[in-house]
């Protein structure tokens, strides 16, 4: 994948991850206490960044799955975890896309979630999905942000998450779906508490 910049000091960088990212990563899950508490219930554990190559969601196959390093410079900031042609062949559904806190709110994310958006329409694929916890103030606001409509959790949720079992916590997710076709309006932030 390309690289872009995003400012003036470094370049951003999407690519696939490499092993020799997997220290890198792991120390982005581990500074992402904060979210993985409110979306899992857990810390970041040690198994954490092998268990991003095995999860897929039901139904999805290992050449479908993009799992992707967003990197300043050398330095890994955030992961994002994908599948292609997933639940249909026109869609993208991200499970993650985690950034490092110390990159939050100077404009990573959104320079790489759009640059990002722009590579699945490319690819062909017209709708992208993704999940956030309700609690999540942050990311909803993002997943806003970037035009996708947030949809309220659903009311009996699976039992489980991609290939494992759904841990207690992990309940009130929120689905947000984006019409790559559509051009997003930029809505701003908006002030949305848990439901």
């Amino acid at each position: 994948m390309e690289r872009f910049r995003i400012s003036e000091k470094a370049a951003l960088t999407a690519r696939p991850m490499l092993p020799e990212d997997e220290p890198g990563v792991a120390r982005v899950l581990a500074a992402c206490d904060d979210y993985l508490l409110t979306a899992t219930g857990s810390t970041a554990l040690p198994a954490d960044v092998q268990s991003l190559y095995y999860s897929l969601p039901e139904g999805a196959d290992f050449a479908q799955k993009h799992l992707l390093v967003l990197c300043e410079g050398a330095d890994v900031v955030g992961v994002v975890d994908a599948t292609a042609a997933h639940p249909d062949d026109r869609t993208l559904s991200v499970g993650l896309f985690l950034l490092d806190p110390e990159v939050r709110r100077t404009g990573v994310g959104t320079s790489a979630a759009r640059h990002l958006l722009q590579e699945a329409a490319a690819q062909g694929l017209s709708r992208v999905t993704a999940t956030c916890p309700q609690d999540w103030v942050p990311g909803i606001a993002f997943l806003e942000k970037l035009g996708f409509e947030v949809q309220a959790p659903p009311e009996d949720a699976a039992s489980t998450v991609g290939n494992r079992l759904r841990l207690p916590a992990e309940t009130g997710l929120c689905t947000a779906v984006r019409d790559l076709n559509e051009a997003p309006a930029d809505t701003g932030h908006r002030n949305r508490g848990a439901s």
